[in-house]
């Protein structure tokens, strides 16, 4: 029923001059009339879906680029938003992740390895904690601990837990790399804190994009795993668009 509900939206991309035309109809005849149009000509329906479909990755492709157009100083430069590699690099790779996304583990000795291998790339770390309470849980301790001056090292252990992220996991974290756990605890319901993850879902619900990781690297926003090779490649066309 869903399939055939998209197809009938779908269809009225091409009956759209008929649509017109048939102003005056009942909404029960051009049903009718489009059902109809199906069973005598099925393979329109896959037509109409794919100019439906192509016209859909159109629009959000332009919402992308809106977006990296007039939010490009808040994905790069938020203050409220952890740095890594070089702070002054002349490439910004801004990642969305969740600590709870097994290939978000997968990518990050790819992200190290690029920092590592290019010090003029400037990392910036944006956690968006779409996957449970366990996820929403560890990046306010992950946030929180910048106050402590140990982002980093909890990040780090974080991508390397086996499990899920959750309560006990984290603290357990917390305690073996030395926070202080009731100032985290305290940090952690901080204003900033919660600014970071809304700001995180508002760019993510522009952009269009639906999963973690994401990069934003220049012009491109590449969802999904990609290794220190794909890495290199795209801060390389980021770096030379500059010129």
């Amino acid at each position: 029923m869903k399939f055939i509900k998209l197809a009938i939206l779908a269809l009225s991309v091409l009956t759209a001059p008929v649509a017109a035309v048939a102003q005056e109809m009942t909404d029960a005849r051009v049903k009718e009339l489009v059902y109809q149009a199906i069973r005598e000509n099925p393979e329109i329906v896959m037509e109409a879906v794919a100019i439906l479909q192509a016209r859909q990755a159109r629009q959000q492709a332009a919402d992308t680029a809106n977006v990296l157009s007039s939010q490009r100083q808040l994905l790069e430069r938020d203050p409220n938003a952890p740095v890594l590699g070089n702070p002054d690099g002349d490439v910004t790779v801004v990642e969305f992740f969740d600590y709870n996304c097994p290939y978000c583990k997968r990518a990050a000795p790819e992200v190290e390895a690029l920092v590592a291998a290019d010090p003029n790339v400037r990392l910036v770390y944006r956690e968006w904690p779409i996957l449970g309470e366990g996820s929403v849980y560890a990046t306010r301790a992950s946030l929180a601990a910048r106050n402590q001056g140990k982002y980093k090292e909890f990040h780090d252990a974080m991508m390397a837990l086996k499990g899920r992220a959750n309560e006990q996991s984290v603290l357990r974290v917390a305690r073996q790399i030395g926070l202080d756990i009731d100032k985290l605890k305290a940090d952690m319901q901080s204003d900033a804190v919660a600014e970071h993850i809304t700001t995180s879902m508002r760019l993510t619900e522009a952009m269009g994009v639906t999963g973690t990781p994401a990069f934003v690297i220049g012009d491109a926003v590449v969802p999904g795993y990609v290794d220190v090779g794909q890495l290199k490649e795209l801060v390389g066309k980021a770096r030379a668009a500059k010129k």
